[in-house]
């Protein structure tokens, strides 16, 4: 079965290559960077309006897909919890060494707590590999959407873009 959004509810590399507010493998490489996964022309702006810094556009026409200036971003996060579609994350490949960073929206109870030692999941929800929460930000300002930071291995490092719901 061909993987993409149509078919699997879940974009493949070649889709979010295409579009364009996902870096290229160059830009994920130089240190924390925010990513949209956004391949669909929906009416939708709450990232363009989140980012302090100016670094997401949609324009004129609500339904544009999101354009995003990696001159600009900082990787604030402030998108992260602004996107209705938890279609925003964070990684840093120049963490450490061995482990990079993702920080990504989680609506789930029960949160996880720093030091829990969770299951990093792709985009379809397969497991990818162990990896250990660093921080747990939900501020009331955050609406109920929680952020959770994970380090992971670097090898890892397309892979993994969220992580397996605690039961």
């Amino acid at each position: 079965m061909e993987h993409s959004l149509k078919t699997t509810g879940s974009p493949s590399l070649e889709e979010l290559y295409k579009s364009p507010a996902f870096p290229t493998k160059e830009q994920l490489h130089k240190g924390p960077i925010a990513i949209i996964e956004c391949i669909e022309e929906i009416p939708c702006n709450p990232c363009e309006a989140s980012c302090p810094k100016g670094a997401i556009t949609i324009g004129e026409s609500i339904t544009n897909l999101p354009e995003m200036d990696y001159e600009k971003c900082t990787a604030c996060g402030m998108c992260i919890t602004a996107c209705p579609g938890l279609a925003i994350y964070i990684k840093d490949y120049t963490y450490g060494d061995t482990k990079a960073l993702l920080s990504f929206p989680y609506e789930y109870y029960p949160l996880p707590k720093a030091g829990d030692i969770v299951q990093a999941v792709d985009r379809q929800g397969n497991y990818v590999c162990d990896a250990e929460v660093i921080k747990v930000r939900n501020p009331k300002s955050y609406d109920h959407t929680a952020v959770i930071t994970i380090e992971y291995p670097k090898e890892y490092f397309e892979e993994a873009v969220n992580m397996k719901r605690i039961k």
